[in-house]
């Protein structure tokens, strides 16, 4: 069974964690409605992409 021969110290420990953190999804600014919507995404509100009718939105 593999077993480490020495403690991990906080600083490796951390370093290596370092990109573990989330990032924040980025958004523009939907032509249509004035909304922030994920880019390369249907909008939910008017179901418009690229200025074409995708989805019936009731």
């Amino acid at each position: 069974m593999a077993v480490p021969k020495k403690k991990t110290s906080k600083s490796r420990r951390n370093m290596r964690r370092s990109h573990h953190a989330l990032s924040s999804p980025s958004v523009v600014e939907d032509k249509t409605t004035g909304e922030m919507v994920r880019p390369h995404h249907v909008c939910r509100k008017t179901g418009m992409y690229k200025g074409q009718a995708v989805i019936d939105v009731d």
